[in-house]
């Protein structure tokens, strides 16, 4: 037995090594990206959406994101998920016409509903590259998910354009962003300070814009994180009592063992 305990110690000490240096080098790996790191309510195990920054990054996209990209994958409805009211739903959606079928088979439109999704921009593909010089918006219901770095990542391209380095050659139509791979994107930048005017009186810097989007499109892909991470916390719970049912099943089966 003493060989089994013995190997059983080393592969223990071992697995607590590689943890620790696992969550060691974590920072060095999020610096070596350089990908910023303002903040994020949903963030942990026990993280939750902010309501009024996921609110404010509805009204960003609203007015200024729709106007090139899309969310193909978003319902209408999913906007209660960030503390609108139903009527507040029925009146956004309504304030689109989507494409639909009329009562002599032609076709028409009409105002969209909660249950459909979010209109888009552009007809096509083919439609949004004729308007914006051959580039195709990407469509931003999973960005979040679809790019390494996830909300970090977004956010640090929408703050991160600047004037390029000296001697940088820069192609037609390109702009420089630290964030960006290779630094150049065909994107002009999106958000300007000042360029919303929030309800609820926070001040809109750039930061807080971005913020605020980022946010948004977090909840639009991922609507059921705060019920998935309620449901998780609950399987441990369980799951650490039933360990300790176990341990002490366990000691009474074998108490009067020697």
């Amino acid at each position: 037995m003493r060989p089994a305990l013995s190997t059983a110690r080393a592969g223990g000490q071992f697995a607590a090594t590689l943890l620790a240096a696992t969550l060691l080098a974590a920072p060095a790996i999020a610096q070596e990206g350089q990908l910023p790191h303002p903040g994020w309510s949903f963030s942990g195990p026990f993280g939750t959406f902010d309501r009024a920054a996921a609110q404010r990054g509805f009204q960003i996209y609203k007015e200024v994101c729709s106007n090139c990209h899309s969310l193909k994958e978003a319902y209408y409805r999913n906007l209660e998920g960030i503390g609108l009211s139903e009527e507040q739903v029925k009146a956004v959606a309504a304030s689109v016409t989507v494409p639909t079928i009329g009562d002599d088979g032609q076709p028409a439109e009409r105002p969209a509903l909660p249950s459909d999704h979010f209109k888009s921009p552009f007809a096509n593909d083919k439609a949004a590259r004729a308007a914006l010089n051959g580039a195709l918006p990407p469509d931003l219901s999973v960005i979040v998910k679809a790019r390494e770095g996830g909300p970090d990542y977004v956010y640090g391209v929408l703050t991160g354009y600047g004037e390029p380095p000296a001697g940088m050659k820069m192609g037609d139509g390109m702009n420089y962003n630290r964030v960006f791979p290779g630094h150049q994107i065909a994107m002009p930048q999106p958000l300007q300070a000042d360029q919303v005017q929030y309800s609820d009186g926070t001040k809109p810097t750039l930061d807080q814009e971005a913020h605020d989007v980022v946010t948004f499109l977090t909840f639009i892909a991922n609507p059921e994180m705060e019920s998935r991470k309620q449901i998780g916390v609950k399987i441990i719970l369980f799951l650490a009592m039933l360990t300790g049912i176990t341990y002490v099943v366990k000691r009474r089966v074998w108490s009067d063992v020697h």
